[in-house]
């Protein structure tokens, strides 16, 4: 039988006690490979973006004061002389009277201080007819107005996207400092257990818990070491944990933490280090059988066999370990209120999560419904899932009609009505 069950609360506080999840070492990586990754310094731009003053517009670099005066029926005349190309540093100076030709983009050459717009004027040869004045700096990006010297470009602890990457890459930077992605092992166990992709032979299931445990490894931050099946014997199970631990950073097992004579995997943990198992078994529906071990600093969650169970002990107590120590911060998932479609009990003693679909009434109302469960150990439990509803101990029912909380396991769009 199991140990004490311990609150969900209590089995946190012993996994803090024992592991402090904080981000690991850095690593520089060339930028192009940096998406998604947590930055692990302050980024600093060492020049001016742009860095020079430069014209927004394609037209003519002029001194402002020549224009003023000009409209449509009394032009300024301005002499060309010359003219700046995107990429180039210009040559020219403009002075009094002259006008140098601009492309978008380009240097604004010495002595100009705005620039006219191609369509608000006329050339003919070399003389530039103006018919709209301009006012100082008008169609001039100035050095600096985007990003200045010595400003933070983006900050530690930020998950690096497309527009963080986009402002590191305008400061010349082609690589970046990150934190190291937390390795994750995950193995499942059982004899009934076989790999997708090969025969399935009588009385076997398919490894749904490898598969969608790598996945929620992935979404939390880590990179799954998928390590295979192994069966209820304590000398494998001992061995594959040793490699495990010797290949990643965390461990996550499913399967074989029950009460059954093939349930091996807590007695197997105490074997491989200290302290060993700190969790065995919480006082949640489901979830109840879920083991925690610290082995010599590394934790290792051997969760329940049941897919929907394995999940969700998942996502209340793995990943908000592997976020931390990929650098990221931990979010709250979404919630939402709805009403209850019908009555709903917990479990006696142990907190119950119900997992719940959400859908609109007549009314508009949204209304949160459970899903129907089947056999405890059938995925589709989650997958049909909108987010589930948290019972407390303490509480006898939810009563039909309800508001309840429901925690969203993502965005959801399109409800029917």
């Amino acid at each position: 039988m199991f140990r004490k069950l311990l609150t969900l609360e209590e089995a946190k506080q012993a996994i803090q006690k024992h592991f402090e999840a904080k981000p690991l070492d850095m690593e520089e990586v060339p930028l192009l490979e940096a998406c998604n990754r947590v930055l692990a310094e302050d980024i600093t731009a060492p020049l001016d973006i742009p860095p020079f003053n430069r014209s927004t517009v394609d037209g003519y670099a002029v001194k402002a004061e020549d224009t003023f005066g000009a409209d449509e029926n009394r032009p300024v005349k301005l002499k060309l002389c010359g003219t700046v190309n995107v990429g180039e540093m210009p040559k020219i100076k403009v002075e009094n009277g002259t006008a140098v030709e601009i492309m978008t983009g380009a240097p604004i050459p010495e002595g100009a201080d705005a620039v006219v717009m191609a369509e608000n004027t006329e050339r003919k040869n070399d003389e530039i007819y103006v018919y709209a004045a301009v006012t100082k700096d008008e169609n001039i990006m100035k050095a600096g107005a985007d990003i200045k010297r010595g400003e933070t470009v983006a900050k530690q602890g930020q998950l690096l996207g497309a527009r963080e990457i986009g402002a590191i890459a305008a400061v010349g930077l082609s690589k970046v400092k990150v934190y190291k992605i937390p390795r994750v092992a995950v193995l499942s166990t059982g004899a009934e257990v076989t790999e997708p992709g090969k025969t399935l032979a009588p009385g076997k299931i398919y490894d749904i818990n490898a598969y969608s445990l790598s996945a929620a490894v992935v979404e939390s931050g880590g990179k799954p070491v998928y390590m295979g099946v192994f069966p209820d014997d304590q000398n494998e199970l001992e061995k594959a944990l040793k490699r495990a631990l010797a290949s990643a950073d965390i461990v996550v097992t499913s399967g074989g933490v029950s009460v059954g004579p093939k349930d091996v995997i807590p007695k197997t943990l105490n074997l491989l280090g200290k302290p060993g198992v700190i969790v065995c078994g919480i006082a949640t529906k489901p979830g109840k059988p879920t083991t925690v071990a610290i082995i010599d600093g590394k934790p290792v969650f051997a969760l329940p066999g049941h897919p929907t169970s394995a999940l969700l002990i998942f996502h209340l107590l793995v990943r908000p370990i592997i976020e931390s120590m990929a650098g990221r911060k931990t979010v709250e998932a979404a919630t939402v209120k709805a009403s209850a479609s019908t009555r709903m009990f917990p479990a006696r003693g142990r907190r119950t999560f119900i997992m719940v679909r959400l859908r609109k009434d007549k009314s508009k109302r949204l209304i949160a419904e459970p899903v129907p469960t089947g056999l405890s150990g059938a995925i589709t439990t989650l997958a049909r899932a909108d987010g589930f509803i948290e019972i407390p101990e303490n509480q006898q029912f939810i009563d039909v009609e309800e508001e309840v909380i429901v925690h969203l396991f993502k965005r959801i769009e399109n409800l029917d009505g």
